[in-house]
């Protein structure tokens, strides 16, 4: 008998390797068949996956934008298939890196807005306003971003020059912290401003103009004289610099936003956002209308950013959500109340419990008094919502984390606050060496870059001993046991890869001081990358939905062409993202 060429003295050895050949042919099909169906499957991968023990995986699947298996290639491919399969090719992946504080929304505004962020000098600054103004269609002129600081004059300059530019259009320049500005005479009419207007919480400098300089402004006689009534001189006027809490007399005189200006900032911000590998940012301070308006455009799909807003302290937020309660998206989560103890340090705002080292006359303020932060204490933990409170100076991180623990803690007992309320203070930028140990229950929500960005004049204001307690991440870290990692951008720059390079080598992206500056309070690679993702969740109690790859939660990861882990620390700040996926679905390529 001869079948395809093979002969065979028995019939029934043919039967018997027939039966055989079908059997494996069955076994295979069921194999193949068996096979769970997914919707997205990365494999040859160095996978991060910033789980418990920090573990990695080579391979994961994803299905209705969740992880369902994490673990070596071989395990998940002959497990799963998928319609879209990615060969990562050795790159590392991790979880969707989350800005813990930043201005996600006051972001994308101010892509609308004039640009002032690294100009040198005033004079840079005007040149800047000049060529905006002739394109500018807006009533105001409002940009945002300069910073005496980096000034060959450290001062802050007056308004003389705008006035004589602008004298009708209304100029209004924020420093780059947001706690100071800069207003022309028009702007400073509409909000009131004079020379007697009072403040609490805030500064309105004022000038004191001598005859002979006074004569060369030929704008001070219409506005403070005229034929019928000479200026007196010395003439005291305000200088246009407005710090902290008189900021806001001027900006709630500024045209509010249209509808279709807020979606165009959002939509902005998150372009940026998902190109450095941002898939949840905390925005810290929102308007009701503002998340109003976030909720709608995640819901009909437009903005899939997911967003932790933190409300700003005013009567509409607090009249509205202690009535109705938090709020609680898949992508938008309201359940925080944002505060202000005090301002910067840049700007000499930040309350300090001894005199500014470069200006002794001073020592800051607080924004509000005491009892504010006691009731709205109470406000918050009878509500249960989480408040979050910007502390820079070290008196005001005291008031504020001796109000959380006295409101928190139950009087009977010496215990940390309980670890479901997780209360930040926001910046913990200057702390007194004693003050560390209440950070035990409170979560301190940092920003490496203020540390490389203001080491150059840091010592200038608080002097060689009291510097060594500024910026002290990982003093921080021990005593909080976690650390949420983020920028403050518009204020630093929105790439976390620079938060990752300033908080492990502490230097800036020129590579300065060279050995990192107060490199104690350096933290580990792996310490960065949880503050980047797992801590940065548990901060918004969100770490069973984020921040790990790891099964059931949210597929964010993000592909880096760099493993950060590893290579050599001046290559991070240049590394790029190549992916970013959020749920699953691809929303930022650079291929």
């Amino acid at each position: 008998m001869k079948v395809s060429g093979i002969k065979y003295q028995d019939t029934r050895l043919f039967s018997t390797l027939l039966r055989c050949t079908s059997i494996i042919f069955l076994i295979t099909l069921v194999s193949c068949s068996s096979k769970q169906q997914a919707d997205l499957i990365v494999h040859n991968a160095l996978v991060y996956t910033v789980d418990s023990t920090f573990s990695n995986a080579e391979s994961f699947a994803i299905k209705d934008g969740k992880f369902v298996a994490v673990g070596k290639n071989e395990d998940i491919l002959n497990k799963y298939e998928a319609k879209e399969m990615i060969d990562a090719e050795g790159k590392a992946v991790y979880p969707g890196f989350i800005d813990s504080h930043c201005h996600f929304y006051g972001y994308g505004q101010g892509l609308q807005e004039l640009d002032l962020v690294g100009t040198k000098s005033f004079e840079e600054v005007i040149e800047k306003v000049v060529e905006y103004s002739k394109t500018n269609k807006s009533e105001w002129i409002v940009g945002r971003g300069w910073d005496q600081n980096d000034w060959n004059v450290k001062e802050y300059p007056t308004r003389y020059e705008l006035e004589k530019l602008f004298p009708n259009t209304p100029v209004f320049l924020e420093r780059v912290d947001g706690h100071a500005a800069i207003a022309n005479g028009t702007a400073l009419k509409k909000a009131n401003i004079g020379i007697d207007t009072k403040i609490s919480g805030g500064v309105i400098e004022v000038d004191l103009i001598k005859k002979e300089e006074g004569e060369k402004y030929d704008w001070l006689k219409f506005e403070y004289g005229g034929e019928t009534k000479p200026i007196q001189y010395p003439l005291s006027i305000p200088s246009g610099i407005l710090i902290d809490n008189a900021v806001d007399l001027i900006k709630t005189k500024i045209p509010k936003p249209s509808k279709e200006s807020i979606k165009t900032a959002l939509l902005a911000a998150q372009k940026d956002c998902f190109a450095v590998g941002l898939t949840t940012v905390d925005d810290a301070g929102l308007e009701k209308i503002i998340v109003d308006n976030i909720d709608e455009l995640q819901k009909n799909g437009e903005l899939k950013m997911r967003i932790y807003a933190m409300l700003t302290d005013n009567k509409e937020n607090a009249n509205y959500y202690l009535k109705n309660g938090t709020y609680k998206t898949e992508r938008l989560n309201v359940c925080s109340f944002k505060f202000y103890a005090d301002g910067a340090l840049g700007s000499r705002g930040a309350c300090l419990l001894h005199p500014y080292s470069d200006k002794p006359e001073g020592q800051g303020f607080l924004l509000s008094k005491p009892e504010h932060y006691d009731s709205a204490a109470t406000l918050m933990k009878d509500n249960k919502f989480q408040m979050n409170t910007h502390c820079i100076g070290d008196s005001a991180a005291r008031l504020i984390s001796l109000t959380y623990l006295n409101t928190l803690i139950e009087k009977s007992t010496a215990s940390p606050p309980p670890i479901n309320y997780r209360w930040r203070v926001e910046h913990a930028q200057v702390l007194n060496k004693e003050d560390f140990k209440f950070y035990s229950g409170i979560i301190p929500s940092v920003q490496p870059t203020h540390a490389t960005s203001d080491m150059y004049w840091a010592k200038d204001r608080l002097g060689q001993e009291r510097v060594k307690y500024a910026y002290a991440y990982n003093d921080l870290l021990k005593a909080s046991g976690v650390i949420a990692l983020g920028t403050d951008f518009p204020v630093e720059n929105i790439n976390p890869m620079y938060t990752f390079y300033a908080a492990v080598a502490r230097k800036d992206l020129k590579g300065f001081p060279e050995g990192g500056f107060q490199m104690e309070n350096a933290l580990s690679r792996e310490n960065t990358i949880r503050g980047m993702t797992i801590w940065g969740a548990y901060a918004n109690f969100e770490e069973k939905e984020k921040g790990s790859i790891e099964i059931g939660k949210f597929a964010d990861f993000v592909i880096m062409e760099n493993d950060i882990m590893n290579c050599n620390i001046d290559e991070v700040p240049k590394t790029k993202v190549i992916f970013t996926y959020l749920n699953g679905e691809k929303v930022y390529s650079n291929k």
